[in-house]
């Protein structure tokens, strides 16, 4: 686990491109506290931030390996954790006679692209962003792990082709990059109708991200071209009277198969732990390898904002030692800007504070924990796939009648029962799904943005998204839209930033190639009912997860936005973020404002529009007014715990 940045570029053993590569790598020092450096040869220049978690003492970065005949060959700089790597280095060893300095990952990366090439990533179980060096070829490959758990961005200024774990480092390595022209509209629309930058985007239109599940390879003046070599499917296999047990216990195989691959570090591994089944499964599971494990949780004190009573609860059922963090409105409003520091991009997920928290007390007693994140996108757990279930009587009528229930729809008043469903019912999947995130439509974007253009609105995400699912069931679409959408641009970004934030490793067994493969053939009424959802992995988990969890639907680490921008807690932060925000060029101003008062008045919900358009005003007083300077200490954390 690193945080790792390079320079491509012609004059890269000149003193001040390597000082400039390590003071840009030191933007992410709270990526690996452990062991700073950087390392560089005629064409590149590396600079990495190690956290130890595998091989302490060796497996250092970058990395030297090769075969015999050549033992430095490459330079190996990867983020992430190869979880099969005693498995690829025992068959690498045994088929190809390749040797091992260290007791490593590291090494087993490098030697897998030696010996398979690009083929090599597929057979990699584990979350990575990986950097190889070919001292020979003088080429350089990257690649990104399957899910996107891990980031790599990248960007080609005159200084060269940058790349590295976070956008800030790539900025500062390439200076004049982060200029206010430099801002990419489109991408401000869409990050404000998603709730997120979506990839390869971000919002400076110079620097895009390796998409999830790509490679690339690159020479000295060459661009970057992915490669995608992951295109999930979903192949269903309906269950049968006879299979149906037999599926089950598949199910709960691979993930305990997973957890106990997760579960190899040379640190301390904890969990989190919500009131849900995603989590629960993880932490008893994890126990059957750590009986000492510690779980984590956060909360509000607010009655129905928290599941500190139900974690703890399940954490005493499967024997776990119980931490809880409860976060106050002040300690989130402060935290805000270092907070979107840390996240290069905005994301306007306010569970993503909670989760810092969490991941800054666990830090305190771990260094790795598990997490439930990819199980709602995998089994169906999103209570919006039960959607096409009760839009299916639409689907009969003729298209004129559809769209005759659309503009009716139009001409009820906000609020009004049956408004919804008219003006869903009269779209396609894909008009109307576009993920978790839907709470800017055209008319509110038209009276924020100041450049509004529909055609950049969700579609222009989604359409080649969808393009790839034509012919499968409405839930199995809209499973791998959110492959591509909702879990790599909300979900794993801030599990990524908000426990690397505090030098903690986080990791998510159920984005597992594994257990994919058996998650991806599981049918739409093994997924869905009428009265739950991830209803094959309850099935799975019974005796895994105690009965007060199994069934009870999700709540995550809810956020009562909604009361304290009405209140003392948040408005008049709110009222000054607005004012001081030095977006007017981008955005009508005095119609945030009234959208923060009715919102107050109770005239309307605004909540998460509000904190769309508030969090991007923070990131621009960061990242482009430079008004903003949060105070980013030094990690001081231990190497071992």
């Amino acid at each position: 686990m690193c945080g790792l940045l390079g320079l491509l570029t012609p004059n890269a053993s000149a003193e001040d491109v390597v000082d400039a590569v390590g003071k840009a790598s030191h933007c992410m020092r709270h990526r690996g506290p452990d062991e700073p450096g950087t390392w560089h040869d005629a064409d590149l220049a590396y600079g990495f931030n190690r956290l130890s978690i595998i091989d302490i003492e060796h497996s250092h970065q970058p990395l030297r390996w090769g075969p015999p005949e050549n033992p430095t060959r490459y330079a190996l700089t990867f983020n992430g954790e190869i979880y099969n790597y005693l498995e690829l280095r025992d068959t690498l060893a045994r088929e190809h006679g390749a040797v091992f300095a260290t007791e490593g990952d590291g090494e087993a990366v490098a030697a897998a692209l030696h010996y398979w090439g690009d083929d090599a990533v597929r057979r990699l179980r584990g979350m990575f962003a990986i950097a190889l060096w070919d001292t020979e070829t003088r080429e350089l490959f990257l690649a990104r792990d399957p899910f996107g758990i891990k980031p790599m961005f990248y960007a080609t200024g005159p200084g060269g082709t940058a790349f590295g774990s976070e956008k800030k480092s790539v900025l500062e390595l390439l200076g004049p990059l982060g200029s206010t022209e430099d801002l990419d509209p489109r991408a401000i629309e869409h990050y404000t109708v998603l709730q997120y930058v979506p990839e390869p985007e971000t919002l400076h239109a110079s620097i895009r991200r390796l998409e999830s599940g790509t490679f690339a390879r690159l020479r000295p003046g060459g661009s970057i071209e992915p490669v995608r070599y992951f295109r999930p499917t979903f192949p269903i296999r309906p269950f049968t009277a006879d299979s149906q047990e037999r599926r089950y216990r598949e199910i709960a195989e691979a993930l305990e198969d997973s957890v106990a691959k997760h579960m190899r570090a040379d640190v301390t591994v904890g969990s989190f732990l919500s009131g849900g089944i995603d989590s629960t499964a993880i932490a008893a599971l994890a126990m059957r390898h750590n009986p000492n494990l510690i779980t984590f949780t956060t909360g509000f004190e607010r009655d129905g904002y928290s599941e500190v009573d139900v974690a703890a609860e399940s954490a005493a059922l499967i024997g776990a030692k119980h931490i809880v963090r409860v976060v106050g409105p002040e300690e989130f409003a402060a935290s805000i800007p270092e907070i979107v520091w840390y996240l290069d991009d905005p994301v306007a997920d306010p569970a993503l504070v909670p989760l810092y928290f969490v991941a800054k007390e666990a830090r305190k007693h771990v260094k790795v924990v598990l997490s439930g994140e990819g199980a709602d996108e995998l089994f169906g757990g999103y209570t919006i796939y039960r959607e096409p279930l009760s839009l299916k009587p639409f689907e009969a009528l003729p298209g004129g009648l559809r769209k005759l229930a659309g503009r009716l729809s139009e001409r009820i008043p906000d609020g009004t029962r049956g408004k919804s469903l008219l003006n869903r019912g009269s779209m396609s999947l894909e008009e109307r799904y576009y993920g978790n995130a839907r709470s800017f439509n055209d008319a509110h974007l038209r009276s924020v943005l100041r450049e509004f253009k529909p055609e950049w609105t969700h579609t222009d995400v989604t359409a080649p998204i969808y393009a790839m699912s034509a012919g499968w069931d409405p839930v199995a679409r809209m499973q791998h839209l959110d492959l591509f959408t909702w879990l790599r641009g909300d979900i794993l970004v801030k599990a990524d930033k908000m426990t690397m934030a505090n030098s903690l490793e986080l990791r998510v067994p159920f984005l597992d190639p594994e257990v994919f493969a058996v998650a991806e053939q599981v049918p739409l009424e093994q997924k869905i009912t009428k009265t739950t959802t991830k209803y094959a992995l309850r099935r799975a988990l019974d005796g895994i997860v105690p009965d007060h969890v199994l069934n009870r639907a999700k709540l995550g680490f809810p956020v009562p936005l909604r009361h304290w921008l009405r209140g003392p807690e948040l408005f008049d932060w709110a009222h000054q973020q607005i004012a001081d925000s030095g977006t007017d060029h981008l955005l009508h101003k005095p119609a945030i404002t009234q959208m923060l008062n009715d919102h107050r008045e109770g005239r309307a919900d605004h909540s998460r529009r509000l904190w769309t358009v508030l969090i991007f005003m923070v990131w621009h007083g960061i990242f482009v007014e430079r008004r903003i300077v949060p105070t980013i200490a030094e990690p001081t954390y231990p190497v071992h715990i």
